[in-house]
């Protein structure tokens, strides 16, 4: 699993998911801070990460394109920061770990997960 971590999360989630062995980047560290979308989701999909954001249009993406990948993994809480909803993202992946490689949207809030499997629509 490889996860590429939009613009709209902090930097501090490379340790988070790097102290569970897992592959990260912040998009900073790959590509322009002000790119589009339909950019960091191409990067994505060519290079096989899960893209983590708190952004909801990239599912709108995921929908209007009708793709099976890049995975989405969206988190919709409050609060962002690894401190406070690391334990809950770490659970959430590897309850679905399986259903985002094959191709999937999964939601995070803190009453619930959803997993909605690729393409939509």
């Amino acid at each position: 699993m490889k996860i590429l971590i939009d613009m709209n999360l902090s930097p501090d989630w490379v340790d988070v998911f790097t102290a569970t062995s897992i592959e990260s980047f912040h998009w900073s560290n790959i590509g322009h801070p002000a790119a589009k979308d339909t950019v960091l989701m191409t990067y994505a999909q060519v290079n096989n990460y899960i893209v983590f954001t708190n952004d909801l249009d990239f599912g709108t993406l995921l929908a209007i394109q009708k793709v099976n990948f890049p995975s989405v993994i969206q988190i919709r809480t409050q609060d962002l920061l690894p401190n406070s909803v690391g334990t809950l993202v770490i659970s959430a992946l590897n309850q679905f770990s399986s259903e985002l490689e094959r191709g999937a949207l999964l939601t995070i809030d803190s009453s619930r997960l959803r997993v909605r499997i690729l393409p939509i629509g």
